[in-house]
């Protein structure tokens, strides 16, 4: 690797690590700050819905990701991958219109349901934030043919993208069963 590559893969991690700080700062903001958007008559709480589907599609697709690499398959890999990558997305597209309209939702369940919910939220919540330069930077080298690097770090994206994705679906279980 030439020092101007170096120097561009550098450039390009820092560049991952702002974007991944400034939507972690927005999403907080966005979160615990900022106003609901006045509704337009639209039920957006159906959102939560499809922010469930698309972290179980992620969660799918993560699996057969790696069931391909594991048998050699790369290309079925690489689209499972993106797929999986593709419904991460979503979700977080989704999820920013949900709490932009809806604002947050509270969790009625009381006892010791409650602290497993929060010990999943919490969990699920500082595990998004840290698994999204992971996966960002795990793409940036799969990308760029950096295979060595992107084998290197996929080992730690992969159980903290798939935790985020699995106990995202699970949040939402819980808030649909103590809201019944």
């Amino acid at each position: 690797m030439t020092s101007s590559d170096r120097n561009k893969n550098k450039l390009h991690l820092r560049l991952i690590l702002l974007t991944s700080s400034l939507a972690t700062l927005f999403l907080f903001w966005l979160i615990y700050f900022a106003p609901s958007i006045e509704g337009d008559g639209f039920d957006y709480s159906i959102l939560s819905s499809f922010n469930a589907f698309f972290n179980f599609m992620s969660a799918i697709f993560l699996v057969l990701g790696l069931l391909y690499i594991k048998q050699g398959n790369k290309e079925k890999h690489k689209r499972m991958m993106i797929t999986a990558f593709v419904f991460s997305t979503l979700f977080l597209i989704s999820y920013i219109i949900y709490h932009s309209f809806h604002g947050d939702t509270k969790f009625a369940g009381e006892g010791f349901i409650r602290i497993i919910y929060f010990l999943i939220l919490i969990s699920h919540i500082v595990l998004s934030v840290v698994a999204l330069p992971f996966v960002l930077i795990t793409f940036y080298y799969s990308l760029y043919g950096n295979f060595p690097s992107h084998k290197k770090i996929a080992r730690y994206t992969f159980p903290m993208w798939l935790y985020v994705s699995v106990t995202g679906v699970l949040v939402y279980i819980f808030i649909q069963l103590t809201s019944v």
